[in-house]
């Protein structure tokens, strides 16, 4: 599949709450916490990605497995479980930023979303060796510290065969323009303001050999 790149202008965000915008939770309002590296995904954006996904996963959702690893305000999680996913889980190492998670989770009774204190590299090593598989895992880590670069291996280890991650990044993710992305396929992609955002699926051969692996 060709990429896909369009132009997203970039939505005015609101200092301390977003709003879920789609699903069993619609325009319901969650709480941000003021917290350093916090960068919420806008509402435009949730739309337009969840759009694609909506289409990518033929809008059956109930049987997905979700990861949110960097889960910051829980946008990309909650727009999930809203729409029906199986269980989301969550991963955050900031406190405050848990706390609210878990507030919003008893607010809406989000029993499917599974939230944990947790840094990014561990808890996924940790899955990886407990055979888990995820359909989905959103990636939106703070910027200028290669965390993709850090991620995305083991992420392959823990998608489902026609599993899909989600990434934010401060610059385009282009198939060969980064040692690290080998293997993957940039299926859809945008802009908004300075934040690029992208569908990234394991190409073919990629996504055989790490199930033969598992």
């Amino acid at each position: 599949m060709k990429n896909q790149r369009q132009t997203t202008s970039a939505p005015k965000r609101t200092s301390h709450q977003i709003r879920i915008i789609g699903g069993q939770w619609k325009r319901s309002l969650i709480s941000v916490v003021d917290a350093d590296g916090l960068r919420p995904t806008p509402d435009r954006v949730r739309e337009t990605v969840f759009n694609w996904l909506g289409h990518l996963f033929d809008r059956d959702w109930e049987h997905r497995r979700c990861l949110d690893l960097f889960a910051g305000s829980g946008a990309l999680g909650w727009e999930a479980a809203s729409r029906g996913v199986a269980q989301v889980t969550m991963t955050e190492t900031n406190p405050a930023a848990v706390r609210q998670l878990q507030q919003v989770q008893e607010k809406l009774g989000a029993q499917q979303c599974r939230i944990l204190r947790a840094d990014a590299v561990a808890f996924l090593n940790q899955a990886v060796s407990r055979g888990e598989r995820f359909d989905l895992i959103f990636l939106d880590p703070p910027f200028h510290h290669g965390w993709l670069e850090k991620v995305l291996p083991t992420c392959a280890s823990l998608l489902t065969p026609a599993g899909l991650v989600y990434a934010e990044a401060e610059t385009p993710l282009e198939t060969g323009a980064f040692a690290w992305l080998d293997g993957w396929e940039v299926i859809r992609a945008d802009k908004a303001g300075s934040v690029f955002f992208h569908i990234l699926q394991r190409n073919t051969t990629a996504a055989a050999m790490s199930e033969n692996q598992a």
